[in-house]
């Protein structure tokens, strides 16, 4: 090989003995290489030579010791880096200037992590717990409750109302008795055990009962046809020296005339109107 081919492709100096590197089958001294060919530092701003490291981000080239956080200067290089109006910033830094603050503990929700938004708040995952358990709440249903919000069990063991029959909590419509609550399926005849939700009922010592158990065992039994007297309905009844009579059944023993309203004669438990009763 000549001389010649070992002279730089730009300023013709011999490269014998020196440095050179070759770009696209042209030998070039390192001094014309790099004016000619050489990326531009975005740190510096000097050209990156041919024997340093070319960090390159978007078109744009760092030498090694120029890679850094624009905030802090500590090297991004191999580290996670975001960017941020044409800066380059290290985790720590981006997260602090930019990155959505978490609302219960304040510190700042990095890059890549999951962030869970609740009434234009923002969260931990780690710090969307219930009050209670403080198990995270990320993916079960929970209930807000004083600022704070609780997960479905703690929400229910803390607030709901205790049914009186069965110790649990009422979530769903219930019905309320002497002051207490009860679930539906719970409010029971004291008598024959059948719900009483949606039904008529009256009560005997603070006892619900429905109308068919408080009748056989409390209602005043009919002095003519020995049955119940409820008063239910608007029904009426008859009452003399201790005795009751359904309006219907109070009538003259002999002649079968209703005695309501009229004057009547009474004979060993029977009744008569005035006629009858003076022919006996």
């Amino acid at each position: 090989m000549d001389n010649k081919a070992f002279d730089c492709y730009q300023c013709k100096k011999s490269l014998y003995g020196q440095k050179y590197t070759v770009r696209e089958d042209n030998p070039y001294c390192v001094k014309c290489f790099e004016s000619i060919f050489a990326n531009k530092c975005e740190g510096c701003k000097n050209p990156i030579e041919c024997d340093s490291k070319d960090l390159t981000y978007k078109d744009s080239h760092w030498h090694e010791a120029c890679f850094k956080c624009a905030k802090c200067t500590c090297s991004l290089v191999e580290k996670p880096f975001a960017a941020k109006d044409e800066l380059l910033l290290c985790i720590d830094c981006y997260s602090n200037e930019y990155s959505a603050k978490c609302f219960k503990c304040n510190a700042s929700i990095m890059p890549g992590s999951r962030k869970i938004e609740y009434k234009g708040c923002n969260f931990h995952e780690t710090c969307f717990v219930c009050q209670g358990c403080q198990q995270p709440l990320a993916s079960k249903s929970f209930v807000p409750k004083h600022s704070s919000l609780y997960c479905i069990p703690c929400y229910e063991n803390e607030f709901a109302q205790q049914c009186a029959a069965c110790k649990k909590a009422i979530t769903k419509d219930g019905i309320a008795f002497e002051g207490k609550p009860f679930h539906n399926e719970c409010f029971l005849c004291t008598g024959c055990k059948k719900t009483l939700a949606g039904e008529k009922f009256t009560s005997k010592d603070n006892t619900p009962y429905c109308m068919d158990c408080f009748t056989n065992l409390y209602a005043q039994k009919c002095s003519a046809c020995a049955k119940p007297i409820t008063g239910q309905g608007g029904g009426q009844y008859i009452s003399f020296e201790d005795c009751q009579w359904h309006s219907d059944c109070f009538a003259c023993s002999k002649c079968k005339a209703s005695l309501v309203g009229q004057r009547f004669l009474s004979e060993q438990s029977q009744l008569f109107c005035t006629e009858c009763g003076q022919d006996m």
